[in-house]
């Protein structure tokens, strides 16, 4: 009988761990941990502690028992040690999950968002959900969307399908076909007690999610204000609609970003819209009338934002607008000759900028490029109140040219050597002004005393706004698209509204070209070495081995 217990203690291991074993699948297979799964995983559990219990008493009297034994001591040496390494490699990676840190060590930051997209998502004041209506998640969309989520609960997305969800699909009026695939941002507005959505963009194989599109379109869907830029027209200024001498493309990117774009002709109104966020005087031909300066001057000594772009060689009757802000037209033109602009096939009259002053404007240029086809440098004088930041200004080995139809194009008398500002943003505190009571001629004592009225309120001060460029060409159809050129314009009219609201302008991470193409002699030498001279030597090495064993 003693035998028979010692004999089912010494095997009863095998029985617990069977037993604990069909608990386990049982309960993982059939995904409930019911009573018979998990009654077998503790009647093996009891077993095997039964076993570990009387391990020590079932070996011969003579000999050591089992946990007396040298390979009993090393085998749980090396159990512990193992499952300490898995312990502290789970702790690691359930630490890791749950604090997740990226390192973006690329030289553009190709994998990070741009700062502008953090500061918009971090403005979310309410929920904004993002349905894409495609039943292909693409894998890099989904790393941008990651992204986006990672900065801020307040927004979400769902990949949705229109043929399992035509509700929905329908509420948004979708567009799709057999590529092209729409995205939508919809935000339930408290005030208006109604969702507003706003489509981003159709994505396809060949256009996938874009970071600036989507941050445009937040700023849309969040913002209730939509600021009004009036161009000024009737002088020869540049086209907003599609042609020739256009500005097309700028109205587009303004449009794009929440703003109303209208034209205004001050020749026939008499007067600066109320509502007149910024007024942009785009390269005016011909000179203004008198009356419309002084309505320009008295829209900014009241806080108005002008935003002025003027060519060289032009007579435009606004410099004495300019002249009350300490700036003063140069009529020279602008050369460079530095070479750079060679690699975008432009010419020494069309200077290459990438220097930018530390401004809201051009704060996240860094050295990117921007240029300016015959453009004319701008003269900073000092006025009181005003504050001028040359904002974009040409290399050192530019000079502005007085007689630039000499051929060859060289610094002369009369030239004015760089750097050269060609743009200046500048700002003015508008002083508070009080409103004068209105008095009465001849006013005779009340017989009875009465209270005083109450002061007149007076208007809090704000600040005006202007930026002169001493170019247009920049912002021109053909152009505007080109290098940052067109975050120039957006920028600085962004920066104009003066509407901390509007989103500066999001550029798409650009991915270098680092290819190497080698040139025919250098092909013709790599096949040479790889092909021939390389085997030709091992068989020569071959051949004096054996030449000199044999």
């Amino acid at each position: 009988m003693k035998a028979a217990i010692k004999f089912c203690l010494k095997y009863a291991v095998f029985l617990g761990v069977g037993l604990a074993s069909a608990g386990l699948i049982a309960g993982l297979v059939s995904g409930n941990w019911d009573i018979v799964a998990t009654g077998l995983i503790i009647a093996g559990i009891v077993l095997m502690g039964v076993w570990l219990l009387f391990i020590g008493r079932l070996g011969a009297p003579n000999q050591p028992n089992f946990w007396q034994r040298r390979s009993t001591q090393v085998g749980t040496n090396a159990l512990v040690s193992t499952l300490s390494v898995l312990a502290i490699l789970g702790l690691i990676n359930f630490v890791a999950v749950r604090n997740v840190y990226r390192a973006d060590i690329t030289e553009t930051q190709q994998f990070s968002l741009a700062p502008e997209t953090k500061q918009v998502l971090k403005g979310l004041k309410s929920p904004v959900k993002m349905y894409l209506f495609t039943r292909d998640a693409d894998p890099n969309d989904r790393i941008l969307l990651d992204r986006l989520t990672g900065q801020t609960k307040q927004f979400s997305f769902e990949y949705v399908d229109p043929q399992t969800n035509p509700t929905l699909a329908q509420r948004f009026k979708l567009k799709n076909d057999l590529v092209n695939k729409d995205v939508f941002l919809e935000r339930f507005s408290h005030f208006e007690n109604r969702p507003i959505t706003q489509l981003v963009q159709s994505i396809n194989p060949e256009v996938r999610l874009s970071e600036s599109k989507i941050v445009n379109s937040l700023i849309r869907v969040t913002s209730d204000r939509r600021p009004k830029i009036y161009f000024l027209q009737g002088h020869g200024e540049k086209s907003l609609k599609p042609g020739k001498q256009s500005i097309s493309a700028a109205v587009k990117g303004l449009t794009d970003r929440n703003f109303q774009v209208e034209p205004l002709s001050l020749a026939q109104t008499g007067e600066v819209p109320t509502d007149a966020a910024v007024i942009v005087v785009a390269g005016p031909q011909q000179p203004l009338f008198e009356p419309e300066i002084k309505l320009l001057t008295e829209y900014q000594r009241q806080g108005g934002n002008l935003l002025v772009l003027l060519d060289p060689r032009t007579e435009t009757g606004i410099d004495p607008l300019l002249k009350q802000w300490g700036i003063v037209l140069d009529n020279r033109l602008a050369i460079d000759a530095s070479g750079i602009g060679k690699q975008l096939n432009l010419g020494p009259a069309a200077p290459i900028v990438q220097t930018y002053s530390d401004h809201p404007i051009t704060r996240s240029f860094s050295n990117s490029i921007s240029f300016y086809p015959y453009a004319r440098p701008l003269e900073i004088l000092e006025v009181p109140n005003v504050r001028p930041n040359p904002i974009v200004i040409t290399n050192d080995k530019s000079w502005a040219d007085a007689d630039p139809d000499a051929k060859p194009v060289r610094f002369g008398e009369g030239d004015r050597m760089g750097p050269l500002p060609i743009g200046v943003a500048l700002s003015r505190v508008v002083l508070p002004t009080a409103t004068p009571s209105p008095t009465t001629a001849n006013a005779q004592p009340s017989p009875s005393p009465s209270p005083s009225p109450s002061p007149t309120p007076v208007s809090p001060s704000q600040e005006a706004r202007m930026v002169v460029f001493g170019n247009t060409g920049f912002a021109m159809d053909g152009y505007f698209n080109q290098a940052i050129n067109g975050d120039v314009l957006l920028n600085s009219i962004s920066w104009l509204s003066q509407d901390d609201a509007q989103p500066l302008s999001v550029r798409p991470r650009s991915v270098k070209n680092r290819r190497i193409i080698p040139s025919q002699e250098l092909v013709l030498g790599l096949f040479i070495s790889a092909v021939i001279m390389v085997p030709l030597l091992g068989l020569i090495t071959a051949i004096g081995l054996w030449w000199r064993r044999r």
